[in-house]
């Protein structure tokens, strides 16, 4: 075989070496994929969050109360999602 030929095969089986299997936690018996946890971390957080501006009366002082909790919600997920597989 060719040299030529076998450089593609080489490359993709470099990329293949790193797939290793879903990332998913088992939680009460069953497996859940992480990023599905992560979410629900994120949405839990960003409902407190909702919480605490409502009674501190910061939440009418926002120009998009549902971009900044949307926001707030997604830099939980991702943080959690970083600390909890890295």
């Amino acid at each position: 075989m060719k040299a030529s030929r076998l450089i593609p095969w080489l490359c993709l089986s470099a990329l293949m070496a790193g797939c290793d299997g879903a990332p998913s936690r088992n939680i009460l018996g069953s497996y859940f994929p992480s990023w599905m946890v992560c979410a629900l971390v994120g949405i839990v957080l960003a409902l407190v969050a909702r919480g605490v501006l409502k009674t501190t009366g910061v939440l009418q002082e926002l120009p998009a109360p549902l971009v900044v909790l949307l926001a707030f919600g997604c830099a939980v997920n991702f943080a959690v999602w970083l600390i909890w597989l890295a």
